[in-house]
């Protein structure tokens, strides 16, 4: 591979890995907003529109990064990539522009509403209009995985003077392999929300700060990924079934596995050596693969010898990536359903053990989502669609190497700066916490308000917050 292609791929490798760390916690702090906010309706309990507002500041700033770092990757195709444009570009280029027409316009349109609505539109409608929130985030996902999904299993086109024409739109929409891959985008995304929740409620806990809010936060967070996670990795079998049918060297590569077997062992734990075709220090269980390829005890597994050199993806990549995603994906659900027991049996808070695991996991969520995407990615080579376009062939012919090294100097930079940034401002947000005033830790401390004695503040305190608000208090609370 030339060094423009490869500092190519490096450079969308960078951009899209940073960008996808934005949108997947904007689509699950969407879904969740819109389940404070109905259970604020359902209840009139006052803590749950502090809440509201809290998470909407924070979805806000994740929300707008997210919108700015994903410009670039539009452009790309242009700079980087204008062959794979020309070539795939009656299929993709649709798909892109769906995504402006349903996605962006429902989240413009409603989050004006959710930001600054609620005192000018009924009750019902802020909540409709948060609903709206998260169809238009998860819609985003969809035409995205859509894309990305035609590109690992191309379907419905034929090519006509060298470009992939669409031929049946139902294909491309409604092939199993989208509908696979999109569920387990949407729950990792959805995932990624209710751990951040959790962590953060767990963190507030651990400094005795904003308790009330505090244990909603992470027991919720907890109850729902307990139910999400069995969810998510039903899904990713499924994905494993589709790699397994469409994709049998990507799946070799995961699983490690060099040579024909039958029946095929499971490698656990290895070190892949490409260049001399064989694993060191390997720990495998026999059977296992066959299992967990074809649901067999006695099937016939390919390996990589079986395809040439120039057909294999980089072994180690996608073997380790995909190590690392199963293993945080079940880290996490070991924590969620420790946190549910613990809650059911009413020793959550009191657990400083799993206070401490939840808080420490908010990372984890984003390494399954990058190593599954590198996973994804890199397995997928040496094509850019699957068995139509190499990568090689679908670079800009005429990119010299000094642009290409400048552009990604300046990407570099730009999304440190804009990752600064969030990080920074959002963890002023953290601090300041659900009241929006900055609290030092206290061990001691039960209150969770400032004292201020402000109209507000003292009508916040006349109302018990664990008691459904009254209709004129509710009222107060509305204007």
């Amino acid at each position: 591979m030339d060094t423009v292609t490869l500092l190519s791929r490096v450079q969308f490798a960078f951009t899209i890995s940073f960008h996808i760390i934005f949108p997947s916690l904007s689509i699950g702090l969407a879904a969740w907003l819109s389940v404070v906010e109905g259970l604020r309706l359902a209840t009139g309990r006052q803590v749950y529109r502090t809440i509201f507002e809290f998470w909407l500041k924070i979805f806000s700033v994740v929300f707008g990064l997210g919108v700015v770092t994903g410009v670039v990757m539009a452009f790309q195709f242009g700079t980087n990539w204008s062959e794979l444009s020309r070539i795939s570009g009656p299929i993709q280029g649709p798909l892109l522009s769906y995504e402006t027409f349903t996605a962006f316009y429902l989240e413009a349109s409603f989050f004006g509403i959710v930001l600054f609505g609620r005192s000018r539109v009924p009750p019902w409608l802020y909540l409709a209009s948060t609903i709206m929130l998260a169809l238009g985030t998860s819609l985003s996902a969809f035409w995205i995985m859509a894309n990305n999904s035609w590109m690992q299993v191309p379907v419905g086109y034929v090519m006509r003077n060298g470009v992939a024409t669409p031929t049946d739109w139902s294909r491309i929409l409604f092939n199993s392999v989208l509908w696979v891959r999109f569920p387990h985008m949407l729950l990792a995304s959805f995932l990624t929300g209710t751990f951040c929740v959790a962590a953060t409620g767990a963190w507030y806990l651990l400094r005795r700060q904003f308790q009330e809010e505090a244990r909603i936060m992470l027991r919720m967070g907890l109850y729902l990924a307990a139910v999400l996670m069995p969810l998510q990795l039903f899904f990713g079998h499924l994905n494993g079934d589709y790699i397994h049918e469409h994709q049998p060297a990507k799946f070799a590569a995961i699983e490690g596995r060099w040579h024909d077997e039958q029946p095929a062992s499971e490698v656990l734990v290895a070190i892949p050596d490409g260049a001399n075709e064989r694993n060191h220090y390997s720990l495998s269980v026999p059977v296992l693969g066959s299992l967990v390829g074809s649901m067999s005890l006695n099937s016939k597994e390919v390996g990589l010898l079986d395809f040439p050199r120039a057909d294999r993806p980089p072994v180690a990549i996608p073997f380790f990536a995909f190590r690392i995603m199963v293993g945080c994906g079940l880290i996490l659900l070991a924590i969620a359903w420790a946190g549910t027991w613990l809650g059911r049996r009413g020793r959550l808070e009191q657990s400083r053990t799993l206070l401490w695991l939840s808080f420490l996991s908010f990372p984890l969520p984003f390494i399954a989502i990058l190593t599954g995407w590198f996973t994804a990615e890199v397995g997928r080579q040496p094509w850019a669609v699957y068995g139509l376009l190499r990568t090689a062939q679908a670079a800009t012919p005429v990119l010299s190497v000094h642009s290409v090294r400048v552009s990604l100097a300046v990407s570099i930079a730009i999304y440190g700066n804009l990752f600064a940034f969030g990080v920074l401002y959002i963890h002023k947000l953290l601090r300041r916490g659900p009241t929006g005033h900055p609290v030092a830790a206290n061990p001691n401390a039960t209150a969770r308000r400032p004292l201020s004695v402000g109209p507000e503040q003292i009508a916040r305190r006349e109302l018990d917050p664990l008691t459904p608000a009254s209709p004129a208090t509710s009222a107060h609370f509305e204007k």
